[in-house]
């Protein structure tokens, strides 16, 4: 008797263990990352919902803690920010892919896009060795399409007098 009593509890401490441990394993796969300074704003919260669950055919959408941002690959090949200040005036690459400005900050084994003409502004961050950053523009360019332009955009060199 004292055996039949034993196991029900035995498996209960073993399933509550089991399921901590998996809870625990859980958490990791989180990536850690800090909201931008307008992370708030509702226009961040609608592009948001639009995010794609993978980018570059395979690199799967992952959790992370803090809003308005996303990570993608595991280890991750490109992060997401809502919410950055709006650049108005850059001496760096800008281009147009789609309906959506970007300006490119080539970091080396990092390659730093933000949006230009959009408020508030989202920066992508891309691991060069992982991806190809204008696959992941591509894959984001629905959501961030939705976010409000505000009148500047990419010039052309022909546009500007000199």
């Amino acid at each position: 008797m004292d055996t039949a009593r034993r196991t029900p509890r035995t498996l209960a401490i073993v399933g509550a263990v089991v399921a901590l441990a998996a809870g625990l394993a859980g958490c990791t796969n989180t990536v850690g990352m800090t909201a931008a300074p307008s992370a708030n704003a509702a226009a961040c919260a609608s592009a948001q919902v639009r995010l794609p669950t993978t980018v570059d055919g395979t690199l799967p959408l992952r959790n992370t803690n803090a809003q308005s941002t996303a990570a993608w690959g595991d280890p991750t090949a490109a992060l997401w920010h809502c919410g950055v200040a709006a650049p108005t005036v850059s001496d760096l690459p800008c281009f147009s892919l789609g309906s959506v400005d970007w300006i490119r900050d080539d970091r080396g084994a990092q390659i730093v896009y933000t949006t230009f003409g959009r408020s508030p502004a989202v920066q992508v961050v891309v691991d060069t060795a992982k991806t190809a950053g204008t696959q992941v523009l591509q894959d984001v360019g629905t959501a961030v399409s939705t976010l409000p332009t505000d009148g500047h955009r990419c010039l052309d060199p022909s546009d500007v007098d000199g």
